[in-house]
């Protein structure tokens, strides 16, 4: 009897084999979303800074902190950074009486809950705000938020 060299799968061996492809990407997936929402909070924390310098530079520029961090650009920032996933500016509130806006808080909403970043921000409370300085906002997490 002569048997016939047959080449090529099964249908199982291809199921198999694309049932292995398919989890192995859904794993993928998993991680890499966990890996953006990171990388946008540390771009949220990172233009917190960057904002938190510039309005730094302006005080002594004027002895005075602005009524909104639109003031900062082009001056002292290129431009006025935004929150990755919605564009919108970070929460900002020039403190102070009148005026005279002596301090500010700003602040913005991370993503990831338990972020350690969390742990060291001043997680202030709503305070007065000067003429024109936006709106007073408390910095509970998941809030992280800064002060002068």
């Amino acid at each position: 009897m002569h048997y016939k060299n047959k080449q090529g799968f099964t249908l199982i061996e291809l199921l198999v084999v694309i049932a292995i492809i398919g989890i192995l990407s859904s794993v993928v997936l998993a991680s890499l979303n966990s890996a953006r929402q990171k990388s946008r909070d540390a771009r949220r924390i990172s233009d917190i800074k960057q904002i938190q310098l510039a309005l730094e530079l302006y005080f002594d520029s004027n002895a005075n902190y602005p009524t909104s961090t639109a003031a900062l650009v082009p001056t002292y920032i290129a431009t006025n950074p935004t929150d990755p996933t919605t564009s919108a500016i970070y929460t900002y509130a020039a403190l102070g009486s009148g005026t005279t806006c002596s301090s500010y808080h700003l602040g913005t909403t991370l993503e990831n809950t338990t972020h350690t970043a969390l742990n060291s921000d001043i997680d202030a409370s709503a305070g007065t705000i000067c003429t024109n300085g936006g709106t007073a906002f408390a910095g509970t997490d998941p809030i992280y938020d800064t002060k002068p």
